[in-house]
């Protein structure tokens, strides 16, 4: 276990896409290194010297000596734990929305942009006033200005043609995009899940750790009757 005497240490992991990922900078009387010394694990997560820094060592058997003489240091020990696991938490809300929109959009081709575009287009008023306006104006073309020479009189088979083609040919493309958003929904209801799993894994390790300290401080009870 280290103590921050000066300076500044960044704590980071490497995820699963090989980037570090920062989860905190300690400072002056913060410390790392504790639960390696609690369950004798691997080291979980890296160190690096963010600034000039100074540091004490604490070795497993000093550690575990020191929190047995002094009970109370263990409740301030699980409380940094706690503060720690808390602004983990946050960090995996925001990482997962993050590589949510990464991912997606890492997937995306021109054709998937494409199909976007024109469904977002299709499903708005813009549309809606703009094909009225075009209708209209075709109609009032062949009907009042070319009067008998119009290029598509009535019942405007030319226009009610172009209608369905454009129909034909909107639908599908509004499937894929909405095909699109459902992957991208279960690629969100993936991600959440993993969180939750992380969560509720680091959850089962402090409880793992208070058992642990809890042990500690009924043999030190038993050890010290008088006390």
């Amino acid at each position: 276990m280290y103590l921050i005497e000066r300076g500044k240490v960044r704590i980071t992991v490497r995820g699963t896409d090989g980037r570090d990922m920062t989860l905190t900078e300690l400072g002056r009387g913060d410390f790392f290194g504790e639960m390696a010394l609690l369950d004798g694990q691997p080291r979980s997560a890296d160190a690096i010297v963010a600034e000039d820094a100074r540091l004490a060592v604490l070795s497993r058997e000093h550690f575990l000596s020191f929190v047995r003489s002094s009970p109370d240091v263990s409740l301030e020990l699980l409380t940094a734990l706690a503060n720690r696991l808390r602004h983990t938490d946050e960090l995996l809300r925001r990482s997962a929305t993050r590589n949510v929109n990464v991912e997606e959009a890492a997937h995306l081709t021109f054709a998937d942009r494409a199909a976007d575009i024109i469904a977002e287009f299709g499903g708005s008023w813009k549309f809606i006033i703009a094909a009225v306006l075009f209708f209209n104006v075709w109609v009032l073309i062949n009907t009042l200005l070319l009067t008998n020479n119009g290029f598509d009189p009535y019942p405007y088979l030319l226009l009610s043609t172009a209608i369905n083609m454009l129909a034909v040919l909107q639908a599908p493309i509004i499937l894929m995009s909405q095909n699109r958003q459902a992957y991208k929904d279960r690629l969100r209801s993936e991600i959440d899940y993993q969180v939750n799993l992380n969560n509720e894994l680091a959850l089962n390790e402090i409880l793992e750790r208070l058992k642990t300290l809890e042990r500690d401080s009924h043999k030190i009870a038993s050890d010290n009757p008088s006390e």
